[in-house]
C-alpha cells in the first residue's frame, strides 16, 4: 500500500492561522502545533512534578502535535466563527472528526490505531492539557503581536488570558506566573 498520510501532514505549514486579523508575524498550523506540543509537554511535566499528577508527558505532546491535523483537509476556521454559534461549533467538530478519520484511513492498517489515538486526543486529562496548551499558544501569539505594536491583538490577548485563568488548572497558573512574562521581553532583555 502506498500512503499519502505524511505528505498531507507536511502540508500543515501551508495552513495560515489568524486569518481575520492583521499579523506582524504570520503563523501556520505546523508552527502552532509544534509550540502547542512543547507547551503541552511542559504542562504535563508541571502537573507531575508540582501537583502530584501521573500523566505521560510524551503522550500529551504527541496529542498536541496532531491536535490540528484535520485542518490540512478543512483549513483553519477563525475562533469567533467556529465558536460563536453552538450549531456551527458542533457541525465543525463533526467535520474535524471526518477529516481525522480520512487522514487515518490513508495509513497502512497496522498503523491506524496508534495514529487514530494521536489525532483524537483519546482521554479527558490529555484533552484538557492539549486544550490548555492550544490556548496558551494563542495567548503567546497575542502577547508577541501586542509587543510588536499590533493593537489588533490587544482584546484577543485579554480574552485569551481570561479564558486561561478560567480553566482553573494549577499547571496553567504556574506556567503563567513562572514563564509568561518572558514572552513580552525583547531578546536583549532575556538575560
Amino acid at each position: 500500500m502506498r500512503s499519502h498520510f505524511f505528505a498531507y501532514i507536511s502540508r500543515m505549514r501551508f495552513i495560515q492561522r489568524w486569518a481575520l486579523m492583521r499579523n506582524t508575524a504570520p503563523e501556520n498550523v505546523q508552527e502552532h502545533s509544534h509550540q502547542a506540543a512543547v507547551l503541552a509537554h511542559a504542562l504535563a511535566v508541571i502537573r507531575n512534578e508540582k501537583f502530584g499528577g501521573h500523566v505521560d508527558p510524551g503522550r500529551v505532546a504527541v496529542a498536541a502535535l496532531y491536535h490540528d491535523a484535520s485542518e490540512i483537509l478543512t483549513g483553519d476556521m477563525p475562533t469567533p466563527v467556529k465558536y460563536g454559534n453552538p450549531t456551527i461549533r458542533d457541525a465543525y467538530k463533526q467535520v474535524e472528526a471526518v477529516a481525522n478519520e480520512r487522514l487515518v484511513s490513508m495509513l497502512p492498517e497496522e498503523l491506524q490505531a496508534t495514529y487514530r489515538d494521536a489525532l483524537n486526543e483519546y482521554d479527558d486529562e490529555t484533552r484538557a492539557l492539549v486544550k490548555a496548551a492550544d490556548k496558551l499558544s494563542a495567548y503567546i501569539k497575542c502577547v508577541e503581536e501586542v509587543k510588536a505594536g499590533n493593537g489588533e491583538f490587544r482584546e484577543a490577548a485579554a480574552q485569551t488570558r481570561k479564558a486561561l485563568e478560567a480553566y482553573d488548572l494549577p499547571e496553567v497558573g504556574y506556567f503563567l506566573d513562572t514563564f509568561m512574562d518572558s514572552f513580552a521581553l525583547t531578546l536583549d532583555e532575556l538575560k
